[in-house]
């Protein structure tokens, strides 16, 4: 076979059908949208479905028409729901209908954001530029737009190895580390600090677990203490993580008192700031995050309580050239050029990890002009209040009790009950959770807080109202007496 009886090329044979079938997409997605309220918060794919979707190989194409149309049948209607205005799982961000336009803009012009002198890189380093603006970070800092927190996190964790340590680590590797590192965070950090510490090839155990007050933050005169036993015991201790937001209950570490202990023993200060952080942005909410700004580095996400589509986060790195030494690489098939395309060919590439990048960018940068900065800072806000008033419906209601301080927009609460032990509550309260999401009125999630199970009901959704909340309390009061009275008759 010669290249001339192949396919010319992939594009549709016919592009006015492509340009209907497109239209017909736009209109069912905005539909999709706006109507997202009057479904179920969550349902499961029916066996049915999966059967339908258990397909083989396709070696022969379908048109574009049958093939949206299975999408539209078997996809569209069992998504996690989190765009519904009541799921309050996990920390799941919600999007809007201008980031997902971005993200089909994007991908119609599929740009390979490495570096290169190309729109889409003066995109991201703008939106970059917005980022330290509002996070109080200088103009000097490097910044990098990533898959989500996780990889910020674990971006600034190696940028902080690498700065801190007196050797090479990009040549001799962990071979050359003469004294064991420790890395410390409340136990309340998220476990990405566990996937770096194995990354880095550190193992584990050079996490150290730092314990927390009534408040659920770092204890930050226990943390000075394991320092110093640990420099006693020949480790080298070289980073302080501090939590806005932890994923539990929302708290935020004391981060001025972080500051000063990581400046005591010339430690980097790092945030994990994953949904917590972005609070900067809203007016009545920012003085909670305050100090977050003078940490050596932050990573936080946008698609959390930015309201943005999946995937992007950002990581902020105050040293100019620290992300640079610490990935940056130039081979002579990527060296750049004063002129022509190749002008800072991996201008992005060489902060992190990746060099094929996708132009995330354009999702923010739409979001943000079209949104405008305050306009989501007011959605944060509101979010807020919305926590406060779970906050005190719960302790107004005598069969509901509260489990953490709401700090931010975590509100994680059981329903109690005389005459029962801790684990037939625990029992109760999980079959609340359950029958609630199964009934497709609302998802929260779960945690357990001293050894207790909590209904757990994270708001970052600027579709949620308060009536939303009122109707939440509610059901899982009335849930929970049910639940009790059908114990009770099946052990009479």
């Amino acid at each position: 076979m010669d290249s001339n009886s192949t396919p010319d090329t992939l594009d549709p044979s016919n592009w006015e059908s492509v340009r209907q079938i497109g239209h017909k997409m736009v209109d069912d997605i905005v539909d999709n949208m706006k109507s997202v309220r009057l479904r179920p918060a969550w349902q499961s794919v029916p066996d049915s479905v999966r059967s339908k979707l258990d397909e083989p190989v396709p070696f022969a194409g379908s048109s574009l028409e049958e093939v949206y149309q299975t999408f539209v049948e078997n996809i569209l209607p069992y998504p996690t729901g989190n765009a519904h205005p009541r799921f309050f799982g996990w920390v799941m961000g919600n999007g809007t209908i201008t980031g997902a336009f971005a993200d089909f803009l994007a991908s119609a012009m599929n740009s390979h954001v490495a570096g290169y002198d190309q729109s889409a890189t003066v995109i991201e380093d703008k939106v970059i530029d917005w980022m330290k603006e509002l996070m109080g970070y200088p103009d000097d800092a490097t910044g990098l737009l990533v898959s989500g927190g996780t990889m910020a996190n674990i971006n600034a964790v190696l940028v902080a190895r690498n700065e801190m340590l007196e050797f090479d680590v990009r040549t001799q590797g962990i071979q050359g580390i003469t004294e064991p590192l420790r890395i410390y965070g409340s136990q309340e950090t998220h476990s990405w600090v566990l996937k770096a510490c194995e990354l880095m090839g550190l193992g584990r155990d050079a996490f150290r677990n730092v314990p927390i007050n009534r408040d659920f933050q770092m204890d930050v005169d226990t943390c000075r203490g394991m320092i110093e036993t640990d420099l006693q015991e020949g480790y080298r201790p070289f980073c302080i993580v501090g939590n806005v937001g932890t994923v539990n209950c929302g708290a935020i570490d004391d981060l001025s008192s972080i500051r000063k202990l990581a400046n005591q023993f010339n430690l980097w200060f790092h945030v994990d700031g994953a949904f917590g952080s972005v609070a900067a942005w809203a007016p009545n909410s920012r003085k909670l995050v305050e100090e977050q700004e003078s940490a050596d580095s932050m990573a936080f996400d946008l698609h959390k309580w930015g309201y943005m589509p999946y995937e992007i986060a950002c990581v902020l790195i105050r040293r100019p050239s620290a992300q640079n030494s610490t990935f940056g690489y130039a081979p002579s098939y990527l060296l750049s050029s004063d002129r022509g395309i190749s002008v800072d060919t991996t201008r992005f590439a060489d902060r992190g990890v990746q060099l094929s990048r996708g132009f995330r960018a354009l999702k923010a940068w739409m979001s943000m002009k079209e949104q405008g900065v305050t306009r989501i800072g007011n959605a944060i806000d509101k979010n807020v209040l919305q926590a406060k008033r779970l906050e005190r419906l719960v302790e107004q209601e005598e069969c509901l009790e509260l489990l953490a301080p709401v700090a931010l927009n975590i509100v994680c609460f059981r329903y109690i009950a005389d005459g029962l032990s801790l684990q037939e509550l625990n029992a109760v309260n999980q079959e609340i959770l359950l029958k609630i999401q199964e009934s497709g009125f609302a998802v929260p999630s779960q945690t357990v807080i001293e050894g207790k199970f909590a209904v757990r009901v994270c708001i970052t959704n600027h579709r949620s109202n308060d009536q939303d909340f009122d109707e939440l309390a509610k059901m899982v009061a009335e849930l929970g007496a049910y639940e009790v009275q059908s114990r009770g008759a099946r052990n009479a």
